[in-house]
C-alpha cells in the first residue's frame, strides 16, 4: 500500500515561507525548532495561557500576577547616559500608584508610548517592590480609543533565540486559514463517545485555548489530535510488520556458534541470567526462516552491548556481515572501542563510519601477542571493504543510512537508542541487503504498560540484571544554597584520585543557553579546584574538541568533566565514580536515570548528588525521592510516566519511548490501545483514503516516506 497525498491537503504541505511574514531568515528558526511545513507549524502546541482580563485595583494587585491596568501618565525618570539604571515612568489611578520600569530603553520611543498627561491601558506581570506596584516592560500599552486591539486572552508556545511570541502567533494565525475540510477517518461511536470535535476544528481549539482547561491532554480538541498521531503511527507499523512477514520471509543464520563459543570463553566475566536468555531468544530467531523485528531492553549497565555482539557475530559467523546503528558519533565512537574490546581474543576487525570527512576506522593490525596497532582507515577504505565484504561488522552514525554505504551482505542491522531514529530509518538500514534481521536496542526502560502497544511491531527481550559485582548507587538530595559543601567534597574526592562528572542545568529550550551555563560552571569549578583537571563538553563543540576532552576523562589527566547531557548516553568511564547534577528539579526520571547511570559501572562505590533549587513542586519532590529510593530502571520507568504531568517537556526526549508531538503517552494511555484497534480495523476494512490521509499528516518522517518512495 502506497500513500497518496489527498489533493486538499497540498496547502498543508507548502512552506513555511508561503506564510505571512516569514521569510528566509525566519525559516531558518522555525525550521530548527519547529519543522518547514504548515503543518508543522499548526503542530507547535501551546503550552500556557495569558488571561488579560483580570483589572484589579492597584491598591489591590497580586505579586506576580499579570494585570490589565487603566492609568495616568504622570512624569519620567529617565536614567543618566552611560548608567545601568533602569528608566522609570510613573503613573497613577483611584485606586494607587504604579511604576513602570524598562531595562536598556529607547527614550524616544516610551516618550511616545507614554506621553505625559494621557491616559493609558497596560497589560503585563505586576510585581510588589518595597511597598511599590511595578511593572516591567508591559506587553502591551494602548490609547484607551484602541483597547480593542489588546488580545484578552494569549496563548504561550515554546520558543528558541530568534523566535518571538508576536512572530509566532502570526505565523499560526496565518496557517490555521489553510486548514481545509478533510473527510472524517475516526468511527462516529468513538467521536461521540469522547465528544471530539472534527479535526479542523481541533486544530483552531487548540491554539485559541479559552481556559487552563484547554491546555489539559484531555481536552476533547488535544484527545482527538492526540489520537490522530497515536493512529497514524500504529498504521505505520502495522506496515511494518506486514511487510516484514508478507515480503520478507528472512533467512537463517544457525552457524555451529563457533564465534559466539570464543567471545564467552575469552571474557573475565560471568554473563548475567538475563544476558543468557536474551541471547537464547535472539539466536532462535535468527535460526528461524521469519525475519527478525525485536527489540532489546535493558538498564543502565545491563550488558545490551555484549547480547548485541553476540548476535552480529552468529551472522558474521555465515559470512553475512552486521552493522550497529547509532544516533552520535560519540555513542557510535563509544561502541566501536567496546565492541574492539571484546573481539580482541578473537582477532576480529569492526569498521567504523562516521559522516563525510571525519576518520572512519581503526584498522587493527594484531602483533604476535593479540594486541591491536592502531591505524586510521579512511572513510573511503571503510566504504571499500563494507562493499567488497572484508569488514563482517561495522559500527556508524546516519552514515551508515546514505547512499554510499553499500554492503556486500548485511544480514543484521542494530539500531542503538532507536526511539531517536523512528520506523523509518529501521526500513532503511534494513533494506541495505537481503531480508535483512533488525534488532532495536534502548538503555532506557520502557513501562511493561506501553511497550506491546507503543512498539507493536517488535518482539521484546529484556535485561532487568546488573552484572555481578556493580553496588547501588548512593543518591542524595541537596539544596543548591549547599553548593559550596558540594564543592568542598568534591575538592576533596578528586585529590583522593576519584573521577567525577558535573552535569549542568536543562536551562530551556535553547541550546545557547544551556552551553553558556556550562561554559559558566566549568570556569567556576577551575578557579575554585587548582590543580584538577577540569575538561568540558557539550554539543556544541566541534567533534574533535569535544572527543579531546573525553579522552582526556577517560586517561585521568582530567579528574572532572564539566558537561550538558551530551553525556547521558553511551559515555562508558568505569573509573568516574561520582555525578553531580545540577538543577535535577528540571530533568525528567529517565533523564536523571541515564544520567546517574555514567557511574556506578565498576565494582567501586559510587555516589550521585542531585542538587535541586527550592522550592520544589510536587512532581519534582517526587522524582527526586523516587531517584533516592531506588535503582530500578524498570520500577523507575513506571514512575515516570506516572509523574510526567501536562507541559513538563523538558526531559522527555530520553524518555524512552516514541517522541511523539501531540500525543502525550503519561496521559493517552487508554488512547494508545485504541489507536491499535482501530489501525487493525482500518486495514482489515482496506480503508486506504483514510490511511493515506492519516499517513500523510502525522508520519511523514516515518516508515511511510520510505515506503511512498519505493
Amino acid at each position: 500500500m502506497h500513500p497518496k497525498r489527498p489533493p486538499e491537503i497540498f496547502q498543508l504541505f507548502a512552506a513555511t515561507t508561503s506564510l505571512s511574514g516569514v521569510g528566509a531568515k525566519l525559516a531558518a528558526i522555525l525550521e530548527k525548532r519547529i519543522g518547514n511545513y504548515v503543518i508543522d507549524v499548526l503542530r507547535h502546541l501551546p503550552i500556557g495561557l495569558i488571561d488579560r482580563r483580570q483589572r484589579p485595583a492597584l491598591n489591590a494587585v497580586v505579586d506576580g500576577h499579570i494585570a490589565t491596568i487603566e492609568i495616568l501618565v504622570i512624569k519620567h525618570d529617565r536614567p543618566p547616559r552611560g548608567t545601568r539604571r533602569p528608566y522609570r515612568v510613573f503613573c497613577q489611578n483611584d485606586t494607587g500608584e504604579l511604576e513602570l520600569v524598562f531595562f536598556h530603553a529607547h527614550n524616544d520611543y516610551i516618550a511616545k508610548q507614554l506621553p505625559i498627561g494621557e491616559r493609558r491601558i497596560v497589560s503585563g506581570r505586576v510585581e510588589l517592590f518595597q511597598g511599590r506596584v511595578q511593572m516591567a516592560h508591559p506587553d502591551h500599552i494602548v490609547a484607551p480609543e484602541q483597547s480593542g486591539t489588546m488580545p484578552i486572552l494569549e496563548p504561550v508556545y515554546p520558543l528558541t533565540a530568534g523566535l518571538t511570541p508576536k512572530m509566532l502567533r502570526r505565523t499560526i494565525a496565518d496557517a490555521l486559514t489553510r486548514l481545509p475540510d478533510l473527510p472524517e477517518w475516526i468511527p462516529a461511536p468513538i467521536m461521540a463517545e469522547h465528544n471530539w470535535p472534527n479535526f479542523a476544528d481541533a486544530m483552531r481549539a487548540v491554539h485559541t485555548p479559552q481556559s487552563e482547561a484547554d491546555l489539559l491532554p484531555n481536552s476533547p480538541a488535544r484527545a482527538r489530535l492526540a489520537f490522530d498521531e497515536l493512529l497514524a503511527n500504529q498504521l505505520a507499523l502495522t506496515m511494518v510488520r506486514q511487510q516484514a512477514s508478507d515480503t520478507a520471509p528472512g533467512r537463517c543464520f544457525a552457524p555451529p556458534g563457533k564465534f559466539l563459543a570464543a567471545l564467552q570463553a575469552g571474557l573475565p566475566f560471568a554473563m548475567t541470567t538475563a544476558q543468557q536468555n536474551a541471547i537464547n531468544e535472539i539466536t532462535a530467531d535468527q535460526a528461524s526462516p521469519k525475519r527478525m523485528l525485536r527489540m532489546l531492553q535493558g538498564d543502565v549497565g545491563s550488558g545490551k552491548t555484549l547480547v548485541a555482539l553476540a548476535a552480529m557475530l552468529t551472522v558474521a559467523e555465515t559470512g553475512a556481515q552486521a552493522a550497529l546503528l547509532a544516533p552520535t558519533e560519540v555513542l557510535a565512537r563509544q561502541h566501536h572501542a567496546s565492541l574492539s574490546a571484546l573481539l580482541r581474543p578473537l582477532h576480529m576487525d569492526v569498521g567504523l563510519l562516521l559522516g563525510q570527512g571525519r576518520t572512519s576506522s581503526l584498522n587493527a593490525d594484531h602483533g604476535p601477542d593479540g594486541d591491536h596497532n592502531h591505524t586510521p582507515r579512511s572513510r573511503k577504505d571503510t566504504l571499500a571493504a563494507m562493499a567488497d565484504g572484508t569488514i563482517s561488522l561495522v559500527v556508524g552514525t546516519h552514515a551508515l543510512l546514505s547512499d554510499t554505504a553499500i554492503f556486500h551482505d548485511l544480514g543484521l542491522a542494530v539500531i542503538d537508542e532507536q526511539h531517536r531514529f523512528g520506523v523509518r530509518q529501521r526500513i532503511l538500514l534494513g533494506e541495505k541487503g537481503r531480508d535483512v534481521d533488525v534488532m532495536v536496542m534502548t538503555a532506557t526502560p520502557i513501562p511493561r504498560s506501553l511497550a506491546m502497544t507503543a512498539y507493536g511491531d517488535l518482539d521484546h527481550s529484556r535485561l532487568d540484571e546488573k552484572p555481578v559485582g556493580r553496588l547501588p548507587i548512593d543518591t542524595r538530595a541537596i539544596a543548591k544554597d549547599r553548593i559550596n559543601e558540594v564543592v568542598d567534597g568534591l575538592r576533596r574526592a578528586l585529590h583522593d584520585g576519584r573521577r567525577a562528572y558535573w552535569i549542568c542545568p536543562l536551562v530551556d529550550e535553547s541550546d545557547k543557553l544551556d552551553i553558556a551555563a556550562a561554559e559558566d560552571r566549568f570556569n567556576d569549578l577551575g578557579h575554585a579546584l587548582p590543580g584538577i583537571g577540569v575538561a568540558l563538553a557539550h554539543g556544541k563543540m566541534k567533534a574533535a574538541e569535544r572527543d579531546a576532552a573525553m579522552q582526556q576523562f577517560r586517561t585521568g589527566q582530567a579528574q572532572l568533566l564539566v558537561a550538558t547531557t551530551v553525556v547521558e548516553v553511551g559515555v562508558d568511564v568505569p573509573a568516574a565514580s561520582i555525578i553531580v547534577i545540577e538543577h535535577a528539579e528540571r530533568f525528567g526520571l529517565a533523564q536523571l536515570h541515564q544520567l546517574r547511570g555514567r557511574v556506578g559501572r565498576s565494582t567501586t562505590q559510587s555516589s550521585c548528588l542531585l542538587v535541586y533549587q527550592p522550592p520544589l513542586s510536587e512532581t519534582a519532590s517526587k522524582r527526586l525521592s523516587v531517584m533516592r529510593d531506588t535503582n530500578d530502571g524498570f520500577v523507575i520507568a513506571e514512575e515516570d510516566l506516572n509523574l510526567r504531568g501536562p507541559g513538563e517537556f523538558l526531559g522527555q526526549r530520553q524518555s524512552g519511548v516514541p517522541e511523539f508531538i501531540l500525543a502525550d503517552l503519561a496521559a493517552h494511555r487508554d488512547l494508545l490501545g485504541k489507536a491499535r484497534g482501530q489501525a487493525q480495523s482500518m486495514f482489515a476494512t482496506n480503508n486506504t483514503n483514510h490511511i493515506n490521509l492519516l499517513l500523510s499528516l502525522f508520519e511523514r518522517d516515518s516508515a511511510v516516506k520510505f515506503l511512498a518512495a519505493g
